[in-house]
């Protein structure tokens, strides 16, 4: 096999591997805007968080802040 058969083979090979990876990208990107398409039809995309959990845990916070603060005051002797 000579050098210039060689240097063929692989161009055709590199160019082989690109087209396959060009080819996967675009499927993956046509696959990635129909799904996103897909979850904004559904409604999906839209958070709306519970008023009442964040309400609750921010109440429940506040005794555990405050015993935290006080370890802390007692550990440093203020």
């Amino acid at each position: 096999m000579t050098i210039s058969e060689m240097f063929g083979q692989s161009a055709v090979l590199a160019l082989l591997g690109m087209g396959v990876v060009f080819c996967f990208l675009a499927i993956l990107i046509v696959c990635v805007t129909v799904t996103g398409k897909l979850i904004h039809a559904l409604g999906l995309d839209k958070e709306n968080p519970p008023k009442t959990a964040t309400a609750a845990a921010s109440g429940r916070q506040e005794p555990v802040v405050a015993a935290i603060s006080a370890a802390v005051k007692a550990y440093r002797g203020e």
